[in-house]
């Protein structure tokens, strides 16, 4: 059985989280839906470290991400499907 690299909570996010160390570039990543055991295979733009983002699809400045289902941040950077999204990329609505 493969091992999932990559976790989303719910169908509405637009960004999961990475669960395995050492994730590399081009990597063809299972990923699995929590909410409803869903699973879909997306490529790594970039190596991410374990407990950091990907983006599910092309997000674009302005834009809201989407984690657990709730807003988590707003899109300071155009981030590509697949590719990281972190503090470079995202920022918190709170301040």
């Amino acid at each position: 059985m493969e091992i999932p690299q990559l976790l989303v909570h719910s169908p509405k996010d637009n960004v999961g989280v990475v669960v395995v160390e050492g994730l590399k570039a081009g990597t063809d990543m299972l990923c699995v839906i929590t909410e409803n055991d869903i699973s879909f295979r997306l490529k790594a733009a970039a190596d991410v470290p374990i407990g950091h983002k990907i983006a599910l699809k092309d997000l674009k400045v302005g834009d809201t991400a989407i984690k657990y289902g709730e807003d988590i941040g707003r899109i300071v950077a155009g981030v590509p499907k697949g590719s990281h999204v972190h503090v470079h990329n995202l920022k918190t609505k709170r301040w």
